[in-house]
């Protein structure tokens, strides 16, 4: 029998545009042309000012480790323990939650701070998660 796949995130019309830019390698954000602020995740209107003034950009892709757990857990399907569940702070400045790869899944390999960068993981036709690795250099 097949192991159950992972959940899969469901596009709206508000965030239709974020999924795009994943699926062309692209991470991409909202700013308020109101007030200036950078938002995720996506909604028609600033969380700050409540414009609907918006703009989408491609951000830059990089952050830093801000925070998280460490699943050994085998009860979510699709992953396989131990991996993290993580904060990123992108240098634009909103955070956002995502898994790191390409590294130990280990207090000692995970350190709060370290810079990471966005790579993405297709996982069909419509569908490609941003994650985070440890950045190059």
């Amino acid at each position: 029998m097949a192991e159950p796949a992972r959940a899969r995130p469901k596009p709206t019309p508000e965030t239709q545009h974020f999924w795009d830019g994943t699926q062309a390698g692209e991470l991409r954000l909202q700013r308020c042309d109101a007030c200036g602020n950078v938002y995720f995740p996506p909604r028609p209107f600033c969380p700050s000012c409540a414009s609907r003034k918006i703009s989408v950009f491609k951000a830059s892709g990089k952050g830093k480790l801000y925070s998280y757990v460490i699943n050994h857990r085998p009860a979510a399907p699709g992953f396989t323990p131990p991996y993290a569940i993580a904060v990123v702070e992108l240098d634009e400045g909103p955070r956002m939650m995502s898994n790191i790869i390409d590294c130990p899944q280990t207090p000692e390999a995970l350190e709060l701070d370290m810079k990471l960068e966005v790579a993405f993981e297709k996982l069909d036709d419509k569908i490609t998660l941003p994650m985070f690795r440890p950045a190059k250099g």
